[in-house]
């Protein structure tokens, strides 16, 4: 065997009950477990002992059946909320910018607001005021736009009173956080499924944003198409609108988002 290659063989074949758990989706009896995964129980029962004490299953106390643990339940949500998300998002991004010509953003949701996590130019370079690290402003620009249009708005009420933003591109501290303006300006959002600056808060820029939603529903990444106003087309139907539609929603397809479970 390969050097590199070699692993520790007790913890391959106690992975098997994994597995076996993982196929029946459903709690299941120490016989029953042990058989698909081709132990008897007696060889089964010292694994699973071992899996409970560190949570990666656990036993109903009343049946006596075994199911996945908290632990193994941790580990599938990081996977679903970060490993996916930038990963799919970052060559799929790539490929729009060559498409409309136009720069592309990929932004989430950080510690201070919108926070951009990467920047795509396409073939002959837009200089847009606009860096991986960036914050931009909830109210005032087209990413903070569509977090703040598709997030709970308990999550954006709290934010805009905090000033979460307040060091973010295009921040307005006079700006109003409620009232009817803002509710219209969140609900065009809503209707186009893409929020849209025109020249506003960057001079002779206008951008499209649109959000990528996860197997839950909730937004996961913000993408944002932006270029000169002179050569971006800004309609609602636009080319450039239905590209990034679209590559939003390949994207969110991907994180699992409308997958349904059929009810028995």
């Amino acid at each position: 065997m390969n050097r590199e290659s070699r692993g520790i063989q007790s913890i391959e074949v106690g992975g098997e009950l994994l597995r076996a758990l993982a196929r029946s989706g459903e709690p299941m009896m120490l016989r029953d477990l042990a058989r698909e995964a081709g132990m008897t129980p007696a060889k089964a029962h010292p694994y699973l002992a071992s899996f409970s004490r560190i949570g990666l299953i656990e036993q109903d106390e009343t049946t006596g059946r075994y199911e996945i643990g908290a632990l193994a339940l941790e580990l599938g949500l990081i996977s679903l909320r970060r490993l996916s998300g930038v990963r799919i998002a970052r060559p799929k991004i790539a490929g729009l910018a060559s498409q409309i010509g136009h720069a592309v953003s990929l932004a989430v949701w950080g510690t201070h607001g919108p926070t951009v996590v990467q920047v795509e130019e396409p073939a002959q370079p837009v200089h847009i005021v606009m860096r991986v690290g960036s914050v931009m402003a909830l109210l005032e620009t087209a990413t903070g736009r569509a977090f703040a249009a598709f997030l709970p708005e308990k999550t954006i009420n709290a934010a805009l009173e905090s000033g979460l933003d307040r060091h973010g591109v295009g921040y307005n501290p006079k700006r109003a956080v409620k009232g009817a303006k803002v509710a219209e300006m969140l609900a065009e959002v809503r209707t186009h499924g893409l929020a849209r600056a025109l020249g506003d808060p960057l001079p002779g820029v206008n951008a499209f944003s649109a959000p990528v939603f996860d197997h839950s529903g909730h937004v996961a990444l913000v993408i944002t198409a932006m270029g000169p106003e002179g050569t971006f087309d800004a309609r609602w139907d636009s080319p450039i609108a239905n590209a990034l539609r679209d590559c939003a929603g390949g994207i969110s397809k991907r994180l699992g988002h409308g997958m349904t479970v059929a009810a028995e």
